[in-house]
């Protein structure tokens, strides 16, 4: 990470907790889980060491003149999917705030962070109301983003093209109302089998977006 920033790069970090209600990881969506890492839930004590050691961490993240690398913190990233303990299918959004609130205060305002920049995530969405519907209010986030990913089929480009800018632009929608950046924050396209892909497919999508970055992923 250090090197990383000292070159010029753009530091994200995700975070895969493993699931704290059955100690298995974090694509054990069983229901539930939120509840208990709340307040006055069964697992919260647990779930405040989990973020002390996170922070601990974090904190180590300076540079040798002392500087504090920003990082863009993705902590429960592709929220909208079904496949991690934080998804749409395991809380109710009101759940999902409440993790989202407590955990930023936490780091912010007990562990004293402030080099985080919070990067809200989701992953499919039809609709303006769809994306927002888990967000936690503007004071609590700082990026706005999603991921999408392009798959081998008969109409594989079409697809992901059609999906891409339809999603592209209800987030630039989002992000011009709320005065937020906005990324695409996970893409790719595995062993990428399009000798164009880069310019032919992906280019074309991002320049019609002001984003403020996209990763491309494995």
């Amino acid at each position: 990470i250090l090197d990383g920033f000292q070159r010029g790069g753009l530091i994200t970090i995700s975070w895969h907790a493993p699931n704290p209600l059955t100690g298995s990881n974090a694509w054990d969506t069983t229901h539930g889980t939120v509840a208990s890492v709340l307040p006055n839930g069964s697992k919260h004590q647990q779930y405040k060491l989990w973020l002390d050691r996170v922070a601990a961490f974090l904190q180590l993240l300076k540079t040798e003149e002392g500087s504090q690398v920003p990082i863009l913190f993705r902590p429960f990233h592709e929220l909208t999917g079904n496949w991690f303990w934080w998804c749409k299918n395991a809380c109710t959004p009101e759940e999902f705030k409440m993790l989202w609130k407590f955990t930023v205060s936490y780091l912010r305002d007990k562990k004293q962070l402030h080099h985080l920049i919070y990067v809200f995530n989701t992953a499919d969405f039809n609709t303006k109301d769809d994306f927002l519907k888990r967000y936690p209010g503007d004071e609590w986030v700082d990026v706005l983003s999603f991921d999408r990913y392009q798959f081998e089929g008969e109409n594989g480009t079409a697809v992901f093209n059609k999906v891409m800018s339809h999603q592209l632009a209800i987030m630039n929608q989002v992000a011009t109302e709320k005065n937020k950046p906005a990324a695409l924050a996970e893409t790719g396209f595995e062993a990428i089998p399009d000798p164009v892909w880069w310019t032919g497919t992906l280019y074309p999508l991002l320049r019609k977006y002001p984003l403020a970055f996209a990763l491309v992923w494995r």
